[in-house]
């Protein structure tokens, strides 16, 4: 089955009424700010049936994507997170932290469980919920898919959710492995947010051990 284009939230998407009041008063402030849903992050010419990999985060940074309009662009969280997949096989170039910077994604997408910045970076569960049909979206937009890779606790939930599976069957635990019925691989990891790394909660090796079990698990087919 071919892959087609998972749909993005509108540029002025009010679905969710906080953060768009968010959004407009940013956009008064910082008028250069992209300010706006951020769109996944993908390969320029996908496979016929899309990326095998979906990396699933919170939310956009303010001074992150919020900024620039990528995910994981603009912030710490980036700086780990595209060194891994470089490493890994699943991006290649050099992370700028700039859209601009010519890096791509391989065999890799990266999308957020909430497109629009929230406000002290903490979605309410409604938002969360509201956002979901963009995530869900994703799913039925990878018929490769054979894994995904959950930042942080919010991130895991809303997949779970978005696969119609019961929370406590698939309790979130870094490093966890989650075989979904009829569905791929559901990887979970700390959120590589500047604050997990510098209290020691993610370390640079815990997260690279995320990504080579991924590799692992698609490479075996």
């Amino acid at each position: 089955m071919p892959a087609v284009e998972a749909v993005q939230p509108a540029q002025d998407c009010a679905l969710c009424p906080r953060l768009a009041a968010f959004r407009a008063d940013n956009q008064d402030q910082h008028p250069d700010f992209f300010n706006a849903p951020v769109p996944s992050f993908h390969e320029a010419e996908p496979a016929s049936g899309g990326a095998q990999l979906l990396i699933v985060g919170l939310a956009p940074g303010l001074r992150g994507a919020n900024r620039t309009g990528r995910p994981f662009t603009g912030d710490y969280a980036g700086d780990l997170l595209y060194a891994t997949l470089v490493a890994f096989g699943f991006a290649e170039g050099t992370y700028r932290a700039d859209p601009n910077d010519g890096l791509r994604l391989l065999n890799c997408r990266i999308t957020n469980a909430v497109r629009c910045v929230p406000p002290k970076n903490a979605p309410t569960p409604a938002e969360v919920n509201t956002c979901r049909r963009f995530l869900t979206g994703e799913f039925d937009a990878l018929p490769d898919l054979k894994a995904i890779v959950a930042l942080g606790g919010v991130a895991h939930r809303s997949v779970i959710a978005g696969y119609g599976l019961r929370q406590a069957a698939f309790p979130f635990g870094h490093g966890a492995l989650h075989r979904l019925p009829h569905g791929p691989v559901l990887a979970d990891s700390y959120h590589c947010s500047r604050y997990n790394t510098n209290t020691g909660r993610l370390t640079t090796e815990m997260f690279r051990a995320v990504f080579a079990d991924v590799r692992r698990l698609i490479d075996a087919g």
